[in-house]
């Protein structure tokens, strides 16, 4: 079910809430700002099918992106805005049995992961989940761009394709915190996009929505659904 089809009459008594957590912000040369929020949204329209009991929320479509303010377009609310906002909308969710937080941003970590902590201190069921991926393809790569492909394959620049800093994220973070991605990488990619394709997305947000629905099982069994 879909919050943003519903009355409030229709909500049902106490279900799950999911909230896909994104961002808007560069994804290299041949993918949209919105990367990360339709990847969210997928994500959670299929927890939404598998799990027809759960409600899905409106997607937050800004995060914390300020590793990518170099590039022109991108927008961002900052660590401390997104862990404000995400622990205010979790606790104006007491209506729900508990939240599922989808964060398909790697930059909202930090503050997803804060929140989850306030939030639980206070006794609220609440739990985040994201989308794993390797080390060297983290932002715009072969891994994103397969899942592009997949979502809407219509926003892919396919004639644009380039690699851009494959190196394992951990050895980029003390030159990413200095200087942004746009000093590590100028074309914004972090991987190499080539060879990405629509079933390799496929089969990427299959592994990961089993993933997903095992997260909103134990959040069900930690509380009250």
């Amino acid at each position: 079910m879909n919050l943003a089809d519903l009355a409030w009459p229709e909500l049902g008594e106490r279900p799950l809430l999911a909230v896909p957590l994104g961002a808007t912000e560069q994804h290299g040369p041949h993918l949209p700002y919105t990367v990360d929020t339709e990847i969210a949204v997928e994500l959670c329209r299929r927890l939404g099918r598998a799990r027809p009991e759960i409600v899905v929320a409106p997607a937050m479509p800004f995060g914390s992106s300020g590793e990518h303010a170099g590039f022109p377009g991108t927008l961002s609310i900052g660590q401390e805005a997104t862990e404000l906002v995400l622990v205010e909308l979790v606790r104006s969710a007491d209506a729900f049995a508990g939240v599922l937080l989808v964060s398909a941003h790697g930059g909202n970590a930090m503050p997803v992961r804060r929140a989850v902590r306030t939030l639980r201190a206070e006794g609220r069921n609440v739990r985040a989940w994201s989308p794993d991926g390797p080390a060297g393809d983290t932002h715009a790569g072969r891994l994103e761009t397969s899942v592009m492909l997949a979502v809407r394959p219509e926003a892919v620049r396919t004639n644009r394709f380039q690699a851009g800093v494959t190196r394992p994220l951990p050895e980029l973070m003390g030159r990413l915190r200095g200087e942004g991605v746009r000093g590590v990488s100028p074309n914004g990619v972090l991987g190499d996009p080539a060879g990405a394709s629509a079933e390799a997305g496929r089969a990427t947000l299959d592994r990961w929505t089993d993933g997903l629905l095992d997260a909103a099982a134990s959040l069900a069994g930690d509380g009250m659904m």
